[in-house]
């Protein structure tokens, strides 16, 4: 039956390209993808498919259920893009929408999970039990499309799920798994400090905002060097610094940004209120006054170990796959946690390095190899149909 699913999914190939290039070109950013889920939604009904739409907001949801009794296996895709400007060059499938791209591979997801939804819709005769494909929005934009799309029941009656990722750093070929935390917990966080302004020739008259904020970023980065466990793992950014003024006048406010990523929720609690004692402290300090906002993204992807190991296996045998990969944790962040929070499953991700330049995930120039596309098929399909033996 797998050398079947393989033919298949090999013959449709070109149809993955066409679908993936279409989607590209017509990208829709997290949270207003109506015309992605309305082609989803059209490409199953077309089918004969049962799929339901509208689920926890743009979510497409098709079931396949095959002839023979079995588990419920559910796949996942994302199908959210960036608001980012598609600088790639020399591609005929350029981003038609001005400041809008898929830039993170999530077409290709999309493309994988429709042609081996059709692919196992036609073989449903032999098969067993039964395939939710969970095609997802917004996973790009806390608080993402997993969790209201749990919310309305996607996982009702499932009994394992598994996701990938296309991966453009990873060389083509290559599946790499993890057992345990493989993306981190995303959160962010705002500071906005409250000085005094005044005159840039008078700065004793002031408290000047610039230097209080300069302070706590120096005292944020000491957070992870002194207070983590040098075993745990831990990323604090200050990736935003504002205080806009003339040259001679001292700044009266100023607002910090960041990100804090952790694997584990000792250090994710351990962060968020460390962080408030840095502020707390400095608003002491220098008799000022800061207001500390943490806001909570989405938890770690914590992979189960059964299924992992599983998904191993079958990896091993998948034609195509050279290498199967035990990877270290990305620091990146998922909401394909929150499934992993409810039932078993696993995270895995599919190297898709392209042939020329090489660009990471969010850059305005990223590609994959397309041919990634029909291995992450296979990988999920073999996966999948594999479950019920």
């Amino acid at each position: 039956m797998l050398e079947k699913l393989y033919n298949r999914l090999e013959e449709r190939y070109p149809e993955m390209v066409e679908i993936r290039r279409h989607l590209h070109m017509n990208p829709e950013p997290s949270f207003h993808e109506s015309k992605t889920a309305a082609y989803i939604r059209d490409y199953y009904e077309q089918l004969g498919i049962e799929a339901k739409h509208g689920i926890g907001g743009n979510g497409v949801v098709a079931t396949i259920r095959g002839a023979k009794p079995g588990k419920t296996v559910a796949l996942r895709a994302d199908f959210d893009a960036l608001p980012i400007q598609d600088l790639k060059e020399n591609v005929p499938y350029k981003s038609q929408v001005p400041g809008v791209m898929h830039a993170c591979g999530h077409d290709g997801h999309t493309a994988t999970l429709l042609v081996l939804g059709k692919t196992l819709h036609e073989m449903r005769g032999e098969l067993k039990g039964t395939y939710r494909l969970i095609h997802q929005h917004a996973e790009e934009l806390a608080p993402g499309g997993a969790k209201p799309m749990i919310e309305a029941g996607v996982l009702d009656g499932v009994d394992v799920i598994f996701g990938t990722h296309l991966w453009s750093t990873t060389p083509y070929g290559r599946i790499d798994y993890r057992v345990g935390p493989v993306m981190a917990a995303a959160d962010s966080f705002t500071i906005n400090v409250q000085g005094r302004g005044g005159h840039g020739a008078m700065p004793h008259e002031t408290k000047d905002a610039v230097v209080i904020g300069s302070q706590l970023v120096n005292n944020l980065q000491q957070l992870v060097a002194r207070r983590v466990d040098p075993l745990e793992s831990a990323v604090l950014s200050v990736t935003s610094f504002v205080a806009e003024n003339p040259f001679n006048i001292i700044a009266d406010h100023a607002v910090l940004s960041g990100t804090v990523r952790t694997f584990s929720e000792e250090t994710r609690l351990l962060m968020e209120k460390e962080m408030q004692r840095v502020v707390d402290g400095t608003n002491i300090a220098t008799d000022s006054h800061s207001d500390f906002n943490f806001m909570r993204g989405y938890p770690a992807v914590v992979n189960h170990e059964a299924e992992t190991m599983y998904l191993k296996e079958i990896a091993e045998a998948v034609p195509g796959v050279t290498e199967v990969y035990e990877c270290p944790p990305q620091m990146g962040g998922e909401d394909f946690a929150y499934y992993l929070q409810e039932i078993p499953g696993t995270f895995f991700f599919t190297g898709a390095m392209p042939d020329g330049a090489v660009y990471p995930h969010h850059h305005p120039k990223f590609d994959f190899k397309e041919e990634a596309m029909l291995l992450a098929a296979k990988t999920l399909g073999t996966a999948a149909v594999n479950f019920h033996e």
